[in-house]
């Protein structure tokens, strides 16, 4: 089985600039940051995505909605074929501001049937 990297950073074995810490989950600055104020929320518990275990995902997002600015997007995905590279549930905080030139992965109308 692969190393999970946010495992790892929840083990203390891995390097993260953690900004808050909760019983049940880390929110720590992303290696490439999309804007400043960009964070990532991981639950401390290893869940693949969103999907497998709704009481971790609940958690993990009342934590992340509890430090999101407003406004902002509060991203997370559930599958390769969703954009998940990570295999660790985790919810991405991305600050926003009129024309902040921030471009979300997917366009309305753009979609094949």
């Amino acid at each position: 089985m692969d190393l999970c990297s946010f495992c790892e950073i929840v083990a203390g074995r891995a390097p993260a600039t953690v900004v808050r810490r909760w019983p049940d989950a880390l929110a720590i600055v992303p290696r490439s940051p999309v804007v400043d104020g960009h964070v990532i929320v991981i639950p401390t518990s290893h869940v693949r995505d969103a999907l497998e275990d709704t009481e971790v995902t609940a958690a993990t997002m009342r934590a992340a909605a509890g430090i999101a600015p407003h406004p902002c997007n509060l991203i997370t995905s559930a599958g390769r074929e969703a954009t998940q590279s990570v295999f660790h549930l985790h919810i991405h905080i991305v600050p926003r501001r009129e024309n902040d030139g921030v471009a979300l992965p997917w366009h309305p109308g753009r979609h094949r049937p």
